[in-house]
């Protein structure tokens, strides 16, 4: 082989080989995950660690108990990278002991009597564990797993539990062993989730309207102790996403959501108005760092961002500059969410300070005025209505027409222009721009613009995308907007 093919090939190897290894993630020495998981997802979880492990080499080691002790075990042991509860409940207890940030639902779990095939002592109701001595009733553990939190829970608020509690023949840790006393003939009747029976041939489900009512959701958490947030968060997309994991527990008898597509590395395509960049910025890369995707962030003018959505773009996100630009591409994404709000304000430069004092000023002769464009921006739109409205025309001092807010802004500072109208975050973006300008309040109710954020109806990554969201909204997240001048609407 002669030098030059070596060479070429060589170039060719240094640039395929690192595509390779973000595509498909060859597993490190020694790499592993542990996963916290409830006893009732055993089956499903068990062939979805297995998948995952021959798919990417990545060894996951499953820890099953009731979710009650697995709760006190990451609590104590402050280690492990995921926790699988069998209801949002000790999801939510987790995160309120600041031990984990993110959750990820997977499917629904429905509880019930459980009974020997065939029915043969006819049991129909809850009233049957009350009123008939000759069962023999089992239940899991209220203090150590979901299906037994939930059981005491209903029959309580039938006002049965006192009755029942007295009468029950043992409490499990898991809701595995409830089954298999009834499957052994130890029992005659358990409590239980719906997908663990259909996992016993020898087992018959009963449903009854008081648990019916009232599913519980199966979530997987991403643990504050994940040694590599990135790779916890990878198998957590890969357990509840709908073209793996899922398939697996809806081929095992679990009722799943409607989960996101998997990819190794998934994509997101966000759409933002240009004005909110200073306050999410920040966030936007910490969340594109911690959950290990690409993140194609595509600030501009919501005119032309609107253009692009009608001309065909379909982002997996939008965050408006204002809700009337929202409006125009509703068809597309789901409920919108009102963020914040941002007051539009008049920006003059030092030389010029005195001279303007609110907008009429504006129209004075022989000022350098920059406007946003009417079009190409929701600043803009807003703009010319607040003008109207005001009756104020500008005429030939207008010098410019911007996309942005910014490029107004910037152009202010290099003293081609006297005044912009901007909002105030874009006066705030840089801390140098109020050394050499000045900010007037306009105070009109028309001066002010609403940002609301939506998903895409058709994207393949919805809870990735509302991850990103919650996110961008945290604390935080919330701190960033406050600094940079806007307003907070969203409520807790």
């Amino acid at each position: 082989m002669n030098r030059a093919k070596i060479a070429f090939l060589l170039l060719v190897s240094s640039l395929v080989l690192p595509l390779g290894f973000i595509l498909f993630m060859p597993a490190q020495k020694g790499q592993s995950l542990l996963v916290y998981c409830a006893a009732g997802m055993r089956k499903p979880m068990t062939a979805i660690a297995k998948s995952y492990e021959e798919q990417y080499g990545i060894k996951v080691n499953l820890q099953f108990a009731g979710s009650g002790i697995l709760l006190s075990n990451v609590a104590s042991s402050s280690s492990g990278d995921l926790f699988l509860a069998a209801d949002l409940s000790y999801i939510e207890i987790a995160r309120e002991k600041n031990l984990l940030k993110e959750a990820i639902p997977t499917c629904l779990l429905t509880a019930g009597l459980v009974v020997q095939k065939g029915n043969p002592l006819g049991i129909s109701s809850l009233l049957d564990l009350r009123d008939r001595a000759d069962l023999r009733i089992v239940i899991a553990n209220p203090e150590a797993a979901s299906a037994g939190k939930f059981t005491k829970k209903i029959l309580s608020q039938a006002g049965l539990w006192q009755a029942v509690s007295a009468r029950i023949l043992a409490m499990k840790p898991t809701v595995n062993e409830v089954a298999n006393d009834v499957k052994l003939g130890a029992a005659d009747v358990a409590i239980i989730w719906d997908a663990v029976a259909k996992q016993y041939q020898d087992l018959e489900f009963i449903n009854v309207p008081e648990f019916d009512l009232e599913p519980k959701t199966v979530a997987i958490g991403i643990l504050n102790s994940a040694k590599v947030p990135a790779d916890a968060l990878r198998f957590a997309r890969y357990v509840s996403a709908r073209d793996k994991g899922l398939e697996i527990f809806k081929n095992t008898g679990y009722k799943v959501v409607d989960g996101d597509k998997w990819q190794p590395r998934p994509e997101l395509v966000f759409f933002s108005g240009a004005m909110l960049n200073p306050a999410i910025r920040s966030s936007l890369e910490e969340f594109k760092n911690r959950e290990g995707i690409n993140l194609k962030f595509v600030p501009n003018g919501c005119g032309i961002l609107v253009s692009q959505m009608t001309a065909g773009a379909r982002p997996d996100a939008y965050f408006a500059c204002d809700t009337s630009f929202m409006r125009e591409v509703q068809d597309y994404f789901s409920e919108p969410r009102n963020v914040s709000s941002n007051d539009i304000v008049i920006l003059v430069a030092n030389n010029s300070r005195g001279k303007i004092m609110n907008l009429e000023d504006l129209a004075v002769p022989g000022l350098r005025i920059g406007l946003a464009h009417p079009e190409n921006s929701a600043l803009g739109a807003l703009t010319v209505r607040l003008l109207e409205e005001k009756g104020v025309k500008i005429g030939e001092n207008k010098q410019l027409d911007s996309a942005t807010g910014d490029f107004l802004v910037n152009q202010l500072r290099a003293g081609s222009l006297d005044a912009v109208i901007v909002y105030r975050s874009n006066a705030k973006a840089n801390p140098a721009t109020l050394e050499s300008a000045s900010i007037v309040e306009v105070r009109h109710p028309m001066a002010v613009a609403h940002q609301p954020f939506a998903i895409g109806a058709h994207s393949d990554h919805k809870y990735l995308t509302e991850r990103l969201f919650r996110a961008l909204v945290a604390e935080q997240g919330k701190e960033q907007f406050l600094k940079y001048g806007f307003g907070w609407e969203l409520s807790e």
